[in-house]
């Protein structure tokens, strides 16, 4: 198993700019980069996931490339057969550094670094099999609520081999599959597969593990399209291959039954000790919430998921939730192109009770900074 690291010095410039930028996008971007990277962070059930992974026998042969986390937008929605009114590519869905360049919002993007790496051009020149594993945080755009942030773990995973060698299809779909539910799992996993669509791969299958009695979604797999393969420099006439990809966070909330996904997170120790795949968490105490409610009327361009970003911004891990209670049009009560929304914000510490001293600015810097930042009118 080779080790690649792509070295980039276009994002070393990139991280520089937005550490220099003194705007809401920039100063949050900078927090998202330099927060952990819990799948390397030993002790961490996300590092322990791949771990598994990459130490099951079907997968010994791949190679393990680590990727820019600042990539151009075209390399990964272009390359990867993404339409052009995919929502990945609305800035209200994914963090724009700049026109041409994103925070990476997927870690199969690696398929275009690993090809080309001098090593891996001249293995398929020999026509020779070839893959990979890529793992690290990735980012979104998202809701807020137990189960979702906007930072998370991926996992991708490819192999590709000349038809001389090997083809791929259904079955080493379905053999991929299998070895990673019996490595995060165990060998007596219950597990099916289903039909799925993804951009960059046909057919596409996705599988779900039986846990607690109730069928989970965990991992997505296909064979990879011979368009993509083209876009990438590669012959679909002689190669083909299989890839998968996964957010590792969904894993380990199943497996260890956890409440929140912030305690991924926590350095409380009454937590820490308790991450651990397999076992069951049990809540250290179950700290009351405080909840507070904001009603405001914006224009029709206004954009949940940024405001999201606002509230995370301003609250940090103390927002548990933010939740839509209304929606509403009155052109006759709030004038042409404006409607009206109440969100209600429910904070709540993953360690300890918070005070109402400590919230209460909180919430006034989030009506403060939702008149500035959206030109709200806040009722």
């Amino acid at each position: 198993m080779r080790e690649i690291t792509i070295n980039s010095p276009e994002e070393k410039k990139l991280r520089a700019e937005v550490a220099a930028r003194k705007d809401a996008e920039g100063m949050r971007m900078e927090r998202f980069l330099e927060m952990p990277d819990l799948s390397r962070t030993p002790g961490s059930p996300i590092a322990e996931l791949v771990r598994r992974i990459l130490a099951s026998p079907y997968f010994k042969d791949l190679d393990v490339i680590q990727t820019p986390e600042i990539v151009p937008a075209d390399v990964s929605f272009d390359l990867f057969d993404f339409p052009p009114d995919h929502p990945a590519r609305s800035r209200s869905d994914t963090y724009y550094v700049n026109d041409e360049y994103i925070l990476r919002t997927h870690t199969t993007v690696m398929w275009y670094y690993y090809l080309m790496d001098e090593g891996v051009k001249e293995r398929i020149k020999n026509n020779e099999p070839v893959g990979s594993f890529s793992f690290g945080k990735v980012y979104r755009r998202d809701e807020i609520d137990r189960r979702h942030m906007n930072i998370f773990h991926q996992i991708d995973g490819w192999y590709l081999a000349p038809k001389a060698v090997k083809t791929i299809g259904q079955k080493e779909l379905e053999e991929s599959l299998a070895a990673i539910a019996k490595a995060v799992f165990g060998p007596d996993v219950k597990y099916r597969l289903n039909k799925d669509t993804f951009p960059y791969t046909d057919p596409s299958l996705e599988m779900e593990v039986e846990i607690g009695g109730k069928w989970v979604e965990v991992v997505g797999c296909g064979v990879v399209k011979g368009s993509v393969l083209k876009k990438l420099g590669v012959d679909p006439e002689n190669y083909t291959g299989w890839a998968f990809g996964f957010g590792l966070e969904r894993l380990a909330i199943v497996s260890m039954d956890l409440p929140d996904i912030r305690l991924l997170w926590s350095s409380d120790p009454r937590v820490t000790r308790q991450l651990k795949l397999g076992q069951k968490f049990v809540e250290v105490s179950k700290y009351p919430p405080i909840t507070r409610d904001i009603s405001f009327i914006v224009d029709k361009s206004f954009v949940p998921n940024d405001y999201f970003d606002l509230i995370r911004d301003i609250g940090g891990d103390l927002v548990e939730e933010v939740t839509l209670l209304d929606k509403y049009e009155n052109e006759a009560k709030f004038g042409s192109g404006k409607l009206s929304y109440t969100y209600r914000i429910v904070y709540r510490g993953a360690d300890r009770t918070l005070k109402t001293e400590e919230v209460e600015p909180l919430q006034e810097k989030v009506i403060e900074e939702t008149r500035k930042q959206f030109r709200a009118q806040v009722r």
